[in-house]
């Protein structure tokens, strides 16, 4: 991992509020515990963990999350850790078959983050019964999993839905919003939408709505030109997108249909293109995440289970979720930030997400400029 994704990894570890500082305790304090389980017959430094991630297309997942996970799961293990890794590209048969070869491969323990949170149960299941523990990552799976962490997904529901009440100002009902959700897939979609709803009902008037299938941007944006086809596109105010990569076929959608003043998008990701329709006045607002906490995280919890067979013999968890399936999952919640223009210089890039060439290319220096990058 380069020096700027290491920096933003420890970072993080130094100034999340909202998670117990147990969550990101040092590799140090981890190791310590691992080494008093040894003396009791457990397996040592010499454990595989098996890292299944859901698609590729959202650029965190190569660019943040699977190289801090490595990188955690090396420095916690002494460099001995090995990391088995498989991508399902958004296809969920995929990703089931991904799982039985984890299991041929006898991986010590699983990070899984699931394509269809349902549709993975029997594998999960499949897992637990040839002793593999799985830890669901990102997004709550189904079956019995030993572990979860992510973001309080309806939390960021609800900061996007402030934001935009926020933007839409005394406007929020002089026409119509856009809704345009995530798949339903996968259960985090469900719980932004929830979380949303709750800020936004009653202070809008939502036109349309839509569950986009497996979140691309292209699907998005047909989306958004059968809702300018239905409400016309001076009546809309307004869209709710559940992600960055979605606001930007969202976003060219308006473009093509003509409209010269764009209405507030929402987001979510923080990704490179996200940022800079922010700063261009394109995209209102994303969810900044810390990737680099919840990476962290996930390895710390994946050793300890591997290394000792008990996860909160780590004093890593600081709560429990329910999922369909199960019930109390010992779990870590990360905190959200909105990102505006306003935050941008106090969130990627003081946290080394991006630098500010990657951000400041010629066509955004302007931009740049007046958000006070330089």
């Amino acid at each position: 991992m380069n020096t700027r994704m290491r920096r933003a990894a420890f970072a993080f570890c130094a100034t999340a509020m909202a998670v117990s500082l147990a969550a990101c305790g040092s590799a140090k304090e981890s190791g310590d515990k691992a080494d008093s389980s040894k003396s009791a017959g457990k397996k040592g430094d010499d454990i595989t963990v098996g890292l299944l991630l859901p698609e590729n297309q959202t650029a965190r997942y190569e660019k943040f999350d699977k190289p801090i996970i490595e990188k955690q799961i090396s420095d916690l293990t002494n460099g001995k850790g090995k990391v088995e890794y498989l991508n399902a590209k958004q296809d969920a048969t995929l990703q089931s078959q991904q799982i039985d070869t984890m299991i041929t491969k006898k991986v010590d323990v699983l990070i899984l983050d699931a394509v269809d949170f349902k549709a993975v149960a029997s594998g999960v299941k499949k897992a637990k019964e040839a002793g593999i523990p799985v830890v669901a990552y990102d997004r709550l799976a189904e079956g019995p999993i030993a572990a979860y962490t992510s973001f309080d997904n309806t939390e960021v529901g609800k900061t996007q839905g402030k934001a935009l009440l926020e933007a839409l100002g005394d406007k929020a009902k002089s026409g119509k919003i856009v809704m345009m959700n995530g798949s339903v897939t996968d259960p985090n979609a469900k719980q932004f939408k929830d979380g949303a709803h709750s800020v936004l009902d009653g202070k809008v008037n939502i036109g349309k709505e839509y569950d986009t299938k497996e979140w691309k941007p292209e699907n998005a944006n047909a989306n958004m030109d059968a809702a300018i086809s239905s409400i016309g596109k001076d009546k809309i105010v307004g869209v709710y997108s559940a992600n960055d990569g979605m606001a930007g076929g969202i976003i060219q959608a308006l473009k093509s249909a003509g409209v010269s003043k764009l209405p507030p998008v929402t987001g979510q990701d923080a990704e490179l293109a996200g940022v800079q329709r922010i700063l261009a006045g394109e995209q209102y607002m994303s969810v900044f995440k810390s990737y680099p906490q919840e990476a962290e995280t996930v390895a710390k919890m994946a050793v300890s289970i591997a290394k000792t067979g008990n996860l909160d013999s780590a004093g890593l968890t600081t709560s429990t979720v329910d999922s369909g399936t199960e019930k109390a999952v010992p779990s870590v919640i990360v905190p959200v930030v909105s990102l505006t223009k306003a935050n941008v210089k106090d969130t990627v890039v003081k946290e080394g997400y991006y630098t500010l060439d990657e951000i400041c290319t010629a066509k955004y220096k302007s931009a740049c400029e007046k958000a006070g990058l330089k």
